[in-house]
């Protein structure tokens, strides 16, 4: 009888852990991959206001964060946050901050949403060297800079950015922000929609760390429609990060 073949969740899992990061050592993680991405590797943010290498900004003192991890060489590999309402003193999110000239209004109001409902997957970034092709071993400042591992294991980096919205999905769920907003790169809406989830364009393009839109999508509909196989990652992913956060409520409450 032949073995069965592992899947490409089940390989990701194997390779990568998914935490809810509470500890100062995790922040600190997330804002590293930050600052390699947003200001190392393509200048969204100026490097020289963040002398410690740490990218970060007004929201994320009360955002809800995620740390993909790879287990090989405990590097950390992706990041994601999650930002609700009660995040800034205006009550504003990032997009309604930054992006108000690109976003459809009168289709904002006619959904009606309630403002203790809703949310966005904000800073999602996935480490360059777990986004270059294996020949690849220096970045494009020089540096060497690569993963050393097998095409199979390689082959589970395509999933880091899905897994890291898996992880936001999951806190929209445990913390019933269930209207989710995004700014997303053209490529991440279509990466997504192979995955079964789809999100709905809701403004114009515009140049906000890249070319970016806004979308929309609420929790019930993203879960709905997941594929099977992306729907059993969910399921290990949601059980690691609610144990995160429990733990991480049960402290702060005693």
């Amino acid at each position: 009888m032949n073995a069965r073949v592992e899947t490409l969740a089940e390989s990701f899992q194997r390779y990568f852990s998914v935490h809810f990061a509470t500890t100062a050592e995790q922040r600190k993680d997330v804002f590293k991959i930050r600052y390699r991405v947003y200001c190392d590797e393509f200048g969204y943010e100026p490097a020289d206001e963040f002398p410690e290498h740490l990218e970060h900004d007004k929201f994320d003192d009360n955002s809800l964060h995620c740390l993909i991890t790879h287990r090989g060489t405990k590097r950390p590999a992706g990041c994601v946050r999650l930002v609700t309402t009660g995040s800034s003193s205006n009550g504003l999110l990032p997009l309604e901050t930054y992006c108000t000239e690109s976003l459809d209004y009168e289709f904002l109001e006619s959904l009606n949403l309630n403002r203790e409902s809703m949310c966005e997957v904000s800073r999602l970034a996935v480490d360059g060297a777990f986004r270059r092709r294996a020949t690849e071993s220096r970045t494009r400042f020089g540096d060497m800079d690569a993963i050393d591992c097998s095409h199979h294991e390689r082959r589970t980096f395509s999933l880091i950015s899905v897994a890291a919205f898996l992880a936001a999905t999951s806190l929209t769920e445990l913390t019933g922000r269930t209207n989710v907003f995004a700014m997303m790169e053209p490529f991440l809406p279509k990466l997504l929609e192979r995955s079964g989830i789809n999100f709905l364009k809701v403004g114009e393009d515009m140049d906000y760390h890249g070319h970016r839109a806004p979308y929309f999508a609420t929790t019930e509909a993203a879960l709905n429609s997941m594929v099977p196989e992306l729907r059993a990652l969910y399921g290990d992913i949601a059980h690691k990060i609610k144990e995160d956060f429990e733990k991480q409520n049960s402290v702060t409450s005693l």
